[in-house]
């Protein structure tokens, strides 16, 4: 199915991480001329991208997500590079590291999560509105979410917290867009626990995989390129044409019980099967 992205121009913030490194390939494979964001990590993901075989077909930005001026001259650089840019997806945000309760957690750590995973993708939302101003190429907006925002996740309220407040901003935002562009649509997905080139501490715990795929029908780990490839089909002028103000997740069916006994699970297979090992 030609998903009718070639020759369009898709902002991928938080690119060089391991879903929007993802994205950036997706998008590009599809024809897509790409503006991949970073924060600290541009160095790294230009000499990345000058890898590529799309290279020709890519700029690195940087900004600091936290600061909306910045933004605003990441988008400006991008339009002036590509034209105009029909397609944003506000994918930068952190997790913070160490499990806190609330009634423990400080106050700088709580002020961060919240300006890195919700008021990050206010801004970014914002500068990317501001700029299709008078369009009507059916700009999309997509923000990646968290399944933490469904089920809480212990010890991380902050980031739980973050995250749902991207439900009543997409909900929102779908009846603005339509003011600057009547075929302007907003989405969220949400993301389970993902495989990505970035190794996380926990993917190497047997016992936390275990744990976490009980919940799951499928018993499986998502890898990026499963969140990339729903991201495509939410932002294409075909496939997506009448989606907006919805959450699509993407976590293997999770739910917020036990579905399978421990035995049930093999953690080392499901390693393997994402490409852990």
């Amino acid at each position: 199915m030609d998903l009718a992205l070639k020759d369009r121009t898709v902002f991928i913030t938080g690119a060089s991480g391991g879903i929007g490194r993802a994205l950036v390939i997706a998008f590009a494979q599809e024809g897509a001329s790409v503006a991949a964001h970073a924060y600290r990590g541009g160095a790294k993901l230009r000499a990345w991208l000058a890898e590529q075989p799309f290279q020709d077909r890519v700029l690195a930005v940087e900004a600091d997500i936290r600061v909306p001026v910045t933004l605003r001259e990441a988008f400006a650089e991008a339009a002036q590079r590509f034209d105009r840019v029909e397609i944003c997806v506000a994918n930068a945000g952190s997790r913070p590291e160490e499990a806190a309760g609330l009634r423990s957690a400080g106050v700088d750590r709580i002020r961060t999560t919240i300006e890195a995973n919700l008021l990050g993708a206010i801004w970014t939302a914002k500068a990317f509105l501001e700029q299709i101003d008078g369009s009507e190429e059916g700009a999309a907006l997509l923000f990646i979410g968290s399944t933490a925002a469904s089920f809480g996740e212990q010890g991380f309220a902050d980031y739980a917290a973050a995250k749902s407040g991207l439900t009543g901003l997409v909900r929102t935002l779908k009846n603005e867009i339509v003011r600057v562009d009547p075929k302007g649509r907003v989405n969220l997905l949400e993301p389970g626990w993902t495989r990505t080139h970035v190794p996380r501490p926990a993917l190497q715990d047997l016992e936390a995989i275990r744990r976490v795929v009980r919940t799951m029908p499928l018993r499986q780990l998502a890898r990026a390129e499963d969140v990339a490839r729903t991201a495509l089909w939410l932002c294409s002028p075909v496939a997506g044409r009448h989606i907006t103000g919805q959450t699509i997740t993407v976590a293997g069916g999770m739910e917020g019980r036990l579905l399978w006994e421990p035995d049930e699970i093999d953690p080392a297979a499901i390693r393997r099967a994402a490409g852990l090992q």
